[in-house]
C-alpha cells in the first residue's frame, strides 16, 4: 500500500465538504423552499423534526440538541407556539418540566417536507444502483469513526445525527459519548 499525501487527503476532505454543501442546498434546501416555503426558517423545520422523533421533549432536551442556551431554546419554542405548531404543556408534578408536542399543522408541514425530500433523493440517487450506495455508505461511516477516534471524547458538538438515524448515535459506533444524550441527562437506550 502506497503512503496517503497530504494533497490526497485535502482533495477527499474538499470532496467530501461538496457532497455535504450540495446534499444539503441542492436537495434539502428545495425540498425544504417546494414544501414550506417562506413559512418557517430551517432552524424551526429541524426542531420540528427533532420533535417528531418521540412523543414530547423537554426545553432542556432541545436545547441539548441544538447545541443552544435554555433562553435560545425557548424563545425558539415560544415561536413556534405562537404560530400554534407546537404545543406546550407543565410536567403534572414539576411545572417547570415543560414537555414539547407537535400539532396536526406541524405534521402536516413535516409531512410535506419528508414527501418532497423523498422524491429529491429518488430523482438523485435513483441513478445509482444499490451496491454503489452501500459501497459509499460503508467508506464514508469508516471515515466518520476514525475521525470521531481521534476527538477527545468530552470535546466537540453534537452531529445531529439522530436527524437522519434515530435509533443511533455516529459518536457512540465510534467508541465515544452522544454529547446530545450527555448534554440532557439521559442515556441513549439501546
Amino acid at each position: 500500500m502506497t503512503e496517503t499525501s497530504l494533497t490526497q487527503i485535502e482533495d477527499f476532505i474538499g470532496s467530501s465538504l461538496l457532497l455535504a454543501s450540495a446534499i444539503h442546498r441542492v436537495l434539502e434546501e428545495s425540498a425544504f423552499r417546494e414544501a414550506v416555503g417562506r413559512d418557517l426558517t430551517e432552524s424551526q423545520l429541524k426542531l420540528l423534526r427533532l420533535l417528531n422523533l418521540s412523543e414530547s421533549h423537554t426545553l432542556g432536551e432541545v436545547s441539548a440538541f441544538l447545541g443552544v442556551s435554555n433562553a435560545a431554546a425557548s424563545k425558539a419554542v415560544d415561536k413556534l407556539v405562537s404560530r400554534m405548531l407546537l404545543r406546550r404543556t407543565e410536567g403534572e408534578k414539576d411545572r417547570r418540566a415543560i414537555r414539547l408536542t407537535l400539532t396536526d399543522p406541524a405534521r402536516r408541514i413535516l409531512a410535506a417536507y419528508d414527501a418532497a425530500l423523498q422524491r429529491k433523493l429518488k430523482e438523485v440517487f435513483g441513478r445509482f444502483s444499490a451496491k454503489e450506495l452501500l459501497d459509499a455508505t460503508e467508506i464514508l461511516n469508516c471515515f466518520t469513526s476514525r475521525i470521531l477516534c481521534n476527538e477527545d471524547p468530552k470535546e466537540g458538538d453534537c452531529l445531529q445525527c439522530g436527524m437522519y438515524f434515530p435509533e443511533r448515535c455516529v459518536r457512540e459506533q465510534a467508541g465515544g459519548c452522544c454529547h446530545y444524550q450527555s448534554r440532557r441527562g439521559g442515556k441513549k437506550e439501546s
